[in-house]
């Protein structure tokens, strides 16, 4: 039933930004000014986070918690293409309540606006980067039924964090969420539409790929 599965995956999103928006409040006030200590610790939040919301849900929804991943599968015909819609709608929703669930955790106002600056052509291109990289291994991992998909995107965006200037947004709808907080985690919303724009170019370069390889004769190895 779709209505079900849209429901999952608005939760399962708002959890993740829970835990985004949460560990990045948390790690800026204990870290004492130490920003490279702050990131490890919102990363292996997240990373953790997102193990365990992809075991919990995926039986659900597909866990996918994440517009492009959606688009993605749905391209590669493994996701129903008229589900689009509402997924994304469930997963913009759930990631406004995740950032509204966090700032109410913490004691600071609900509705805030990021000022954090994050515009530049090194940005642009590592949201492409770390998006190319999720989604394909996504891709990759659906496609062979990988039981150790959960594990493997977790660990690829607790890299990402580190290996991407942008500290791997990778996602619209967490992009859109995060610009609606004024904490550690946020975007400016002026920055949010290029951040956005680079994540669907990723999207789309990884399905093309994986699509590529996926089409290689039998016996070619596929990775």
């Amino acid at each position: 039933m779709i209505a079900r599965r849209a429901a999952a995956e608005a939760l399962g999103t708002a959890l993740l930004l829970a835990a985004v928006v949460g560990s990045g409040i948390m790690a800026e006030r204990l870290a004492q000014g130490n920003d490279a200590l702050a990131l490890l610790a919102n990363a292996l939040a997240t990373g953790c986070a997102l193990f365990v919301l992809i075991e919990a849900f995926q039986g659900a929804s597909g866990a996918h918690f994440n517009p492009v991943v959606t688009c993605a599968l749905a391209l590669g015909r493994l996701h129903a293409a008229r589900e689009i819609a509402p997924y994304v709608a469930a997963q913009l929703l759930g990631a406004v309540a995740g950032v509204l669930a966090a700032h109410a955790m913490f004691d600071v106002p609900l509705w805030q606006v990021s000022e954090k600056a994050r515009s530049s052509p090194g940005q642009w291109l590592s949201e492409a980067v770390a998006t190319f990289g999720l989604v394909f291994v996504i891709l990759r991992g659906v496609r062979t039924a990988s039981r150790a998909l959960p594990a493997a995107i977790a660990a690829y965006i607790t890299a990402a964090y580190w290996f991407t200037a942008s500290t791997s947004f990778a996602n619209p709808a967490v992009t859109i969420a995060r610009s609606m907080t004024a904490t550690f985690a946020g975007i400016a919303p002026a920055h949010a539409p290029a951040f956005i724009a680079a994540q669907f170019a990723g999207a789309f370069a990884a399905w093309a790929v994986e699509r590529w390889l996926a089409g290689t004769p039998p016996g070619t190895p596929a990775a």
